[in-house]
């Protein structure tokens, strides 16, 4: 027997391998003994060793026993053998994809087996079944309306999954199968329909298309700015804004048919009608994310959201229904004196503030990440916002207007940044002459009461965010109150805006839960 023959032993030690596996390696003929000794122990070729490591790697790539068997013993060829691996491979990943795709999906919308069934069944679906799926969804929910583009748009946009689709794509088709079951899109895509019949626009053409999205994309920009400034929709900031819109927008109207109202350039009750008109018929985010999920179905760039962006445009449109609308309607108030001494304004602003600093003493930095009743601000957003408004508010009395609204203005110690700017604050306010003294159209004592509403709302946010109670001031709460019905009772209670619908306070409320009540904070 040659010298250079290796025990099994030997083999485990060079390869890693156990001495059960390749002692089973060998009896399924694998790497088989080239000798054995006069006891009957095996003994290998030193060939054995690279035989192993192949088989090995073979197997670790998964390939079956009886086909590693053939190519270690060069009965098949590795290279075919390979590429027949790396195509089965690829057709699991594929299955492995859209299994994770329905997991995924259903372990964010399903709640039932059956869910669970039913998005197995959607992932494997044709092509055919797909389209039939969408173009049945379509054709129901516009019925007998008129052909318009906007009909001829919806049915030329398919779910068209690539053949090797990534998980994405299958979890994007998943929940557009589900969104359009919802009755509530089949309202909107009705509405969105209806309201394309009756404009007549019969032809689908691309220049269309494209005009509609550089005007989409101008009006998103100048709104995310004014977002960015801190303009509010419904205030008289916001006028400038929706005319540069509506002067971008009307011409592409006015090529359409439509006859505008307004003086000069167009721009008057009728035009921001209409404009209105479109945003709120175009309004339904399912209906966004229907054409967002198609888009990712296909392949294609996907837009991000403009529902915010929308909903501040049609509340600047519903404040300022005709050019300076709402610039008129605060010009009217401001021209109105008051029974209240302005003094006695000032003195009730400085306890709200000087109660309110208590509640940002009472803060601790842990508790900046909770949230608040005031939107989408946490405890940081709000304390922030606290302190800008103060800032605001003595930029203007003292002639130097702020524009750094998106600034962080709290720093390291949110205490001391709100006590000095309170402090600046009434300083300015205390000027001599300053209550009597005239801001555009302004007394200085409605810059007074607005700082006093401001402090005594988003105090009351405060308060409720970190569990203090909400009695602030009580007598300066009840005395503001009409001053805060006269100045903001007509605004358009509307996402987008301000303050969101009046909600009911209970017998027991404090002054300054009724005033957090009638701006749209849920009390109690």
């Amino acid at each position: 027997m040659s010298d250079d023959l290796l025990s099994i032993g030997e083999l485990s030690e060079r390869t890693g391998l156990s001495v059960k596996l390749i002692r089973h390696w060998s009896d399924i003929g694998v790497v088989p003994p080239a000798a054995r000794t006069a006891a009957g122990y095996r003994r290998y070729a030193p060939e054995a060793v690279a035989r192993l490591e192949l088989a090995r790697t073979l197997r670790e790539l998964g390939l079956a026993m009886p086909v590693i068997r053939e190519v270690v013993t060069r009965e098949r060829d590795l290279a075919e053998v390979a590429a027949l691996h790396a195509d089965a491979l690829e057709a699991r990943i594929r299955t492995l994809r859209r299994r994770q795709a329905v997991l995924r999906s259903f372990s964010r919308q399903g709640s039932t087996s059956e869910d669970l069934t039913d998005m197995t069944d959607l992932a494997h679906l044709s092509a055919t079944e797909r389209n039939a799926i969408v173009h049945d969804f379509v054709t129901d929910a516009l019925g007998d309306l008129d052909p318009s583009a906007y009909r001829d748009g919806l049915l030329l946009a398919m779910p068209d999954l690539p053949p090797d689709p990534t998980a994405g794509q299958v979890e994007a088709w998943i929940e557009l199968a589900a969104l359009i079951r919802d009755p509530e899109l089949r309202t909107s895509v009705r509405r969105m329909g209806e309201y394309a019949a009756e404009q007549g626009a019969r032809e689908h053409r691309e220049e269309d298309v494209r005009e509609a999205q550089e005007i989409t994309d101008l009006w998103v920009a100048r709104v995310e700015a004014a977002v960015t400034a801190g303009i509010a929709a419904d205030s008289p900031a916001a006028e400038p804004v929706v005319a540069g819109i509506v002067a971008a927008w009307l011409p592409g109207q006015i090529r359409a048919g439509f006859s505008p109202d307004g003086p000069g350039d167009g721009d008057g009750p009728a035009a921001r009608r209409r404009l209105l008109e479109q945003l709120e018929t175009a309004a339904d985010t399912r209906l966004e994310r229907y054409w967002q999920l198609m888009c990712l179905i296909n392949g294609l760039p996907v837009r991000p959201s403009i529902a915010a962006a929308g909903a501040w445009l049609a509340t600047a449109l519903r404040a300022n229904p005709e050019p300076g609308a709402r610039a008129d309607r605060i010009g009217e108030i401001l021209d109105q004196g008051s029974d209240v001494d302005p003094e006695a304004k000032l003195e009730a602003c400085a306890r709200v503030l000087a109660e309110v600093e208590e509640l940002v003493a009472a803060v601790r930095p842990e508790r900046f990440g909770d949230p608040t009743p005031c939107g989408d601000w946490d405890v940081r957003a709000l304390l922030d916002h606290l302190v800008w408004e103060n800032l605001l508010w003595t930029g203007l009395a003292e002639g130097t207007p702020r524009s750094d609204f998106a600034a962080d203005h709290l720093g390291a110690d949110h205490v001391a940044a709100f006590r000095t700017a309170a402090r600046a604050t009434l300083a300015g306010f205390r000027r001599p002459g300053m209550l009597r003294r005239q801001y555009g159209p302004a007394p200085g004592w409605r810059l007074v009461e607005q700082v006093t509403i401001e402090m005594l709302v988003h105090g009351w946010d405060l308060a409720r965010a970190i569990g203090r109670p909400t009695d602030l001031a009580p007598d300066a709460a009840e005395a503001i109150m009409p001053v805060v019905r006269e100045i903001y009772g007509d605004l358009p209670r509307t996402p987008g805006g301000s303050f969101g619908p009046a909600r009911p306070a209970p017998g027991d409320a404090t002054a300054a839960d009724r005033l957090a009540a009638y701006l749209g904070r849920p009390v109690g």
